[in-house]
């Protein structure tokens, strides 16, 4: 090959050299003869492999537990653990978790062995004594050229994984997204929409009480225009905050637009919702919050809250867009008797 056709290869084929280059893998050579374990790696030392060697059974799985070859060649019949032994405990414990893929080639003086009989005892390759170096050369070659196809896909699949798992990650933080209101945190009013269909089903269902809470900020825009947008930004998130704290773990919160607040609360019949609406509204008349003029100059606001309940089952409620509007109607006539009050719908 011309330098000019080596310049024009992909930069990655030029670093990977010969596809049949397996120089630097490793080799473990297993066998009881002294003499048969130089043979074969005096055969195969012109590859430029790396090799280790057991002269058992208990001395190979020593070697593979302290670093994992990338083939086997080992012989069938040795004292203690033999090599069909080894073998099966290799490719029993071939998961990510244990050894790993490792190819065996099982070596055997019996004349009479066939292919089948070899390749039964688990091995991945067979070779017969007294065998051709030029053969065992190729059989190792196609050996290890498996093991870099099998470790080629081990490592795809682990990019795969990664990669659906990053996907599900950000199909989650969009679905997450989807459902939130960015200024409070708390769901958004098309989720929570969602969800009344979902719940207000289920109440019919099963003949279950189902609340509908709605709170709106007393003065907001009084608010606004006194300290600033920022400020009110403020007000809002500290009054979800106290809304989500004050109400129970299976109650759905969610922001319902500009200043006003929306409560799902499943099995709360209508006393048990009267009084979460109570602890609501006190926690809000409770809070103090400070705000900073430009000149450094401070001032302590108070806050307060109107809520208006509904609750189903109820004969005049039969749907969700009616238990929305009682809701509503609960609420305009708690802010319009005062404010800082609950009113619940009668049915």
């Amino acid at each position: 090959m011309s330098e000019a056709e080596r310049k024009r290869m992909p930069e990655g084929a030029r670093r990977s050299g010969p596809a049949n280059d397996f120089s630097g893998r490793t080799v473990l050579i297993v066998d009881d003869d002294p003499a048969q374990v130089k043979h074969v790696r005096e055969g195969l030392a012109p590859h430029g492999y790396v090799f280790k060697e057991a002269l058992d059974g208990a001395q190979a799985l020593s070697a593979i537990r302290a670093g994992r070859p990338d083939l086997i060649v080992m012989d069938v019949e040795m004292p203690g653990l033999g090599g069909v032994e080894v073998c099966r405990i290799v490719k029993a414990n071939a998961g990510e978790g244990g050894f790993g893929f490792i190819p065996v080639i099982l070596m055997t003086a019996r004349q009479a062995a066939g292919k089948v009989e070899g390749l039964e005892l688990g091995a991945d390759d067979y070779l017969v004594k007294p065998f051709d170096m030029l053969e065992l050369g190729a059989r190792v070659k196609s050996m290890l050229r498996l093991k870099a196809l099998q470790d080629a896909l081990l490592e795809k699949n682990r990019e795969l994984e990664w990669a659906n798992r990053e996907l599900d990650r950000r199909r989650q933080e969009l679905l997450a997204l989807s459902r939130t209101d960015a200024l409070t945190g708390l769901f958004n009013r098309r989720y929570f929409e969602e969800r009344l269909s979902e719940e207000f089903m289920r109440s019919r269902r099963y003949r279950s009480p189902l609340s509908l809470v709605m709170l709106d900020i007393d003065h907001f825009k009084r608010i606004n225009d006194t300290f600033g947008h920022p400020f009110g930004d403020e007000v809002l998130r500290a009054v979800a905050h106290t809304a989500r704290a004050t109400l129970r773990e299976v109650d759905l919160l969610a922001r319902y637009g500009g200043e006003e607040f929306i409560a799902l609360l499943p099995e709360a019949a209508p006393q048990d919702a009267l009084r979460a609406c109570e602890r609501v509204r006190e926690a809000i008349e409770r809070l103090e919050l400070t705000w900073k003029a430009p000149d450094g100059m401070t001032q302590e606001v108070r806050l307060t809250a109107s809520l208006g309940v509904a609750t189903v089952p109820a004969d005049d409620l039969q749907g969700t867009e009616a238990l929305l509007r009682a809701a509503d109607a609960s609420l305009y006539s708690a802010k319009g008797t005062g404010r800082n009050r609950v009113h619940q719908h009668a049915a």
